[in-house]
């Protein structure tokens, strides 16, 4: 068995890429700071980097319930703290009487500035107040580029970190019964739609797995899988719970609120 048999084979490139970080810093005595991770992302670089003797790593993207985060690769020796993973955050500043900014016009706004998606964390919405988190290394140029979101001209303040709204997330969990661990069978099951309904939503890419789009309705879905459906909102495959005498498969699952 190596390593690659822990996980999907679409995600070979970023176990090598985790690997490489490890080897990085067990050769060299010296840290490692990556881009924002997803979340499947930060579970794999967990287990292949672990808490050894020789290497450990930690997140953050800036507050306690991030979603995103850098990861802090590091030898033993060092104790890191929050100023090693060179966050900056933003309150964004925008005439909220006339117009609503949402998560993808701002992202698209920001992506749109021809930088990587991985240099951005998390996005902030709480009715009017936006807050957005950034790679420091790029935050100069967010400050001076990001001036309109869609129709919406708006403005960046720099924030302590502290200031950053705690998003926290509740999740209505239950158990049910599928055929089989297909992508499409699962939605259906989650959501109370035909199969036939929820095949459009795969089709147009709007269902994500893990943070990728999944195109495939068969796809094999695993413990601990993220599902986000654009229009139905997030769940989570939690865990497989054995086969009934009928042979479906009994297994957990989490709907966002």
């Amino acid at each position: 068995m190596t390593i690659y048999d822990h996980f999907r084979p679409e995600e070979r490139s970023f176990v090598d890429q985790v690997v490489g970080w490890k080897e990085f810093t067990n050769d060299r005595f010296v840290h490692k700071l990556t881009d924002f991770l997803d979340p499947r992302q930060q579970q794999i670089a967990s287990s292949i980097i672990g808490q050894g003797q020789d290497v450990h790593i930690q997140f953050s993207g800036g507050t306690i319930n991030a979603e995103r985060k850098r990861a802090f690769i590091y030898p033993s020796y060092i104790e890191p703290n929050i100023k090693d993973y060179q966050l900056v955050a933003f309150q964004v500043h925008y005439a909220n009487k006339f117009v609503q900014l949402s998560h993808r016009d701002l992202l698209g706004s920001m992506m749109s500035l021809g930088l990587k998606r991985e240099k951005f964390g998390d996005i902030y919405i709480q009715e009017e107040n936006v807050q957005i988190v950034v790679a420091s290394e790029i935050s100069s140029y967010i400050e001076a580029n990001l001036q309109n979101v869609g129709r919406a001209s708006i403005r960046l303040e720099s924030i302590p970190l502290s200031g950053l709204v705690i998003v926290n997330e509740e999740w209505i969990e239950k158990t049910i019964t599928v055929s089989s661990l297909r992508l499409d069978v699962v939605l259906s099951e989650i959501y109370q739609l035909s199969r036939s309904k929820i095949a459009p939503f795969i089709e147009n890419k709007r269902v994500k797995v893990n943070w990728k789009t999944v195109e495939q309705a068969a796809f094999q879905l695993e413990d601990g899988d993220y599902l986000s459906v654009r229009g139905l909102g997030r769940s989570k495959l939690i865990c497989t719970l054995g086969k009934t005498k009928k042979d479906k498969w009994r297994i957990s699952v989490g709907l966002r609120k």
